[in-house]
């Protein structure tokens, strides 16, 4: 699989890297290592010289360990610097499909070169492959916790992790463990009135009841098909705010880390993911993966 990893020099950077060693990938990862140098930014008028030569020197020193480390994790790839624009330079290196695009959620900030944490956001709404953000030092992918809505996007995001993830870890002296995957179905707590009028309009009683069992439906088929590839799995049916229930769910299942779609069916029929998947990157505590 081909991984493009953004590096800016910051901590954030290179827990990305440390990243792709410890997902579970099927196929081994072919990383780029891309540090982008905004020249033109570099060159405003305001900008003094010392400036200027701090952060290309911080360029260089980047780069370098940078090599270093991807030597250290044992990966296949190379580290190259780039100039231009970070975000559409990023995106234009960045897997059309088939890959993988991993960034951190915060940089070194705007006088080093660019925030990771405004450029993140770019991504997951522009990048054609999946993007995975990083939020804390790189940890065994043990737990996964795989949002869903039953849309084409929630299904991409399952179809991801079937085809791309292995299902078991190993645990050392030549044992494996199933990897758990929790599937979380949030659905939104009476979107039609602050109170509950189920009681006195049969219909938004009947409506909800049929929600219900077709989550249930959902939910089951899912956790079906992970089992019969290997994973342990089960469902869990949350009710309220879909970022804050995916995020409390993934929190309450230890879930290393979050998989989700980009885009979902809209909030009457469920919830819209498309607002959800950046609302749960720029809140969850823990890595999340967007498929698209």
């Amino acid at each position: 699989m081909n991984v493009v990893v953004a590096m800016d020099g910051s901590k954030y950077g290179h827990w990305a890297l440390r990243w792709v060693p410890k997902l579970p990938l099927v196929e081994p990862p072919k990383v780029l290592a891309l540090h982008v140098l905004d020249r033109a930014w570099l060159e405003l008028p305001f900008r003094t010289k010392v400036e200027t030569q701090r952060v290309e020197a911080r360029s260089a020193r980047t780069l370098k360990k940078v090599t270093e480390q991807l030597a250290a994790l044992k990966l296949t790839g190379t580290a190259r610097e780039e100039e231009g624009s970070v975000a559409p330079t990023i995106l234009k290196r960045a897997p059309k499909h088939n890959g993988l695009l991993v960034v951190g959620s915060q940089g070194l900030g705007a006088l080093d070169r660019f925030t990771l944490g405004s450029v993140s956001t770019k991504l997951i709404q522009q990048a054609t492959c999946p993007v995975l953000v990083v939020k804390n030092e790189a940890v065994p992918v043990r737990r996964i916790a795989l949002a869903t809505d039953g849309s084409p996007a929630s299904a991409k995001a399952l179809e991801f992790v079937l085809t791309k993830f292995q299902p078991d870890r190993p645990t050392g002296k030549g044992r494996s463990a199933p990897i758990h995957v929790s599937v979380i179905y949030v659905t939104l707590r009476r979107p039609l009135a602050p109170f509950d009028i189920g009681t006195t309009i049969p219909w938004t009683q009947q409506r909800r009841l049929k929600v219900k069992e077709e989550s249930r439906t959902l939910l089951d088929q899912i956790v079906q098909k992970l089992i019969a590839a290997g994973f342990r799995a089960k469902s869990v049916s949350r009710v309220g705010n879909p970022a804050e229930q995916i995020m409390e769910g993934a929190s309450k299942q230890r879930a290393d880390l979050i998989v989700m779609g980009a885009q979902g069916l809209g909030a009457l029929d469920r919830f819209f993911l498309g607002s959800v998947s950046t609302r749960v990157v720029q809140y969850a505590n823990g890595a999340v993966l967007v498929v698209r």
